[in-house]
């Protein structure tokens, strides 16, 4: 039998008090696609930076290639081969694409930078991937998919022997996954073992060899790769989950939101749609269609150049954050950790940031009263924490979904703007999500919800609006397929014929290709 590259027996893993980790055991073998599945915080991060030297086992013992070793920190793991892309990009936007794959191993000459060298080998990385990008970019100049692919690239010109990815195609289009795909199934060949994270169960099925489950810290099972759906999940959460995409009844009302015209040039132009109490719409299209960049600006985040916002017959002030807020806007961003939280600041302060001013006393700041509203909510909405004073950087993504949420639920907000609500969420949390969406809506408030995931468009939308170049090609109403979507986020927006709500017209809406039909390929 091969021996294994890397071994976990019985490792464990706490912080102070706090066991993350439980008895794990698992292995890596060459040549194989080791996949690590498990809800928002059951320990998969901490389990792969334990591989990557970032922590160490608080018990139990490490095995390379057989031999019980220290991963003592991440030079040690390089040594042994190990080979780590985090969740977060590790790179450095003011250097260039090839300083970015080379850094910490730049190759001198006479004391001095081999550039010659470091191209050479730069380019044989970025070629094995085939990323066309030119070496002396700088790295912060490009979008965050070719960003995560020259962290690929990076991990790969180690010459890795093994490979940890924590959810690498999170910010890749479909093409883009493929091709990563690719260079996987070519290192397996190669004989080279890989972790792999990722959230999306088809990817799964479709790369990997076998599935290790966490709960709460501990090994639950391996399985097959192309285990059922519905048995991982049951592995996953402890219980079966029926209705991914629950419904409930609600009483559709009069238009809370209203948008006229909305123009920002090169952005998106002539943006007209209404949202009404009691209705999520959903709004889809393919990456970099503009519908990103509509949500901010009805949002108050950015301006635009014309058109107008209207929340319960109110003009909103374009570019002001606060006017939307005080008109009952509560925004949930695409990126959450950039844009969504202050990392270094407590769960209760960053569930009370809308209303801190609000609340606040004589120009002081009601803190104990914060603390016991921001408690209240983070109890109704289940974030697992240590506490409510936990820097917020130390939950996972979904519990930190879940308390920019509560940021919304606290301040009162009947109009939610979602981006990318479930992005990095469990199959358990995103449930979690739709209820409190479920919740906003039964209330009478208003949701209108951005997803690249199909399924999640259809499965939560009332009506559907699908943007195409920056304008909205049409709009679907519910129980629409994805064909029907992708039929118009493919289309020539400037010929495209819309007749009525929910009709376009056949003659202009481009015939997506198969590949176009699934999520991977569309993208969207």
């Amino acid at each position: 039998m091969t021996t294994p590259i890397l071994q976990f027996e019985n490792v464990s893993k706490s912080f102070g008090p706090v066991r993350v980790i439980e008895d794990v055991s698992l292995t890596v073998e060459p040549g194989r696609v080791l996949a690590l599945l498990g809800e928002n915080g059951a320990g998969k991060s901490t389990l792969i930076k334990m591989m990557a030297g970032v922590h160490q086992p608080t018990s139990g013992r490490i095995l390379v290639d057989g031999q019980e070793v220290t991963i003592s920190d991440t030079k040690a793991s390089e040594a042994l081969g190990i080979a780590t892309i985090h969740q977060e990009l590790n790179l450095v936007p003011t250097l260039s694409v090839a300083e970015n794959v080379m850094l910490g191993r730049t190759p001198q000459r006479g004391g001095l930078v081999n550039f010659r060298e470091l191209r050479a080998r730069a380019k044989e990385a970025l070629d094995r991937i085939k990323l066309d990008v030119s070496l002396n970019t700088p790295v912060g100049e490009l979008g965050i998919a070719r960003q995560q692919l020259v962290e690929i690239a990076k991990a790969l010109s180690m010459d890795a022997r093994m490979l940890i990815l924590d959810e690498p195609t999170a910010a890749l289009t479909g093409h883009e996954i493929e091709q990563l795909f690719t260079v996987m199934r070519e290192l397996k060949a190669e004989g080279v073992g890989m972790v792999f994270i990722s959230h999306h169960l088809d990817e799964i099925e479709e790369i990997a060899d076998t599935v290790a489950i966490l709960r709460d810290g501990h090994f639950v099972a391996e399985v097959p790769a192309d285990t059922p759906e519905p048995v991982l999940v049951r592995h996953m959460v402890g219980r079966d989950i029926e209705d991914q995409y629950p419904q409930v009844e609600k009483a559709i009302g009069e238009p809370l939101l209203e948008v006229n015209g909305l123009t920002s040039e090169g952005k998106f132009h002539d943006i007209s749609f209404t949202v009404r109490a009691g209705e999520v719409v959903g709004l889809a299209g393919l990456v970099g269609a503009g519908r990103t960049e509509v949500v901010r600006a009805i949002a108050g985040a950015d301006p635009v150049d014309s058109g107008t916002a209207i929340i319960n017959g109110s003009q909103l002030k374009s570019g002001s954050v606060a006017d939307a807020i005080s008109h009952g806007i509560g925004h949930v961003p695409e990126d959450r950790k950039a844009q969504g939280l202050v990392l270094g600041a407590s769960v209760s302060d960053n569930i009370g940031l809308a209303t801190l001013r609000s609340t606040s006393k004589a120009g002081l700041a009601d803190i104990s009263g914060q603390r016991r509203r921001a408690s209240e909510v983070a109890e109704t909405l289940r974030i697992k924490m240590a506490g409510i004073d936990q820097e917020i950087r130390n939950l996972s993504g979904g519990n930190q979904q879940k308390a920019v949420f509560g940021r919304w639920v606290l301040a009162g907000s009947n109009v939610l703007l979602l981006d990318e609500p479930t992005r990095g969420v469990d199959v358990g949390a995103k449930v979690e999500i739709y209820n409190i969406i479920n919740s906003v809506t039964q209330n009478g408030g208003a949701v209108l919800m951005v997803s690249s995931e199909l399924p999640e468009v259809i499965g939560m939308s009332d009506r559907i609006l699908v943007m195409s170049g920056g304008r909205l090609a049409g709009e679907l109403p519910r129980g629409a397929s994805q064909d029907d979507i992708m039929a118009l986020a493919v289309s020539n927006v400037d010929d495209a014929i819309v007749d009525a709500p929910g009709t376009v017209g056949a003659a202009d809406a481009a015939e997506p290709g198969e590949n176009d039909k699934t999520r991977r390929e569309a993208q969207l």
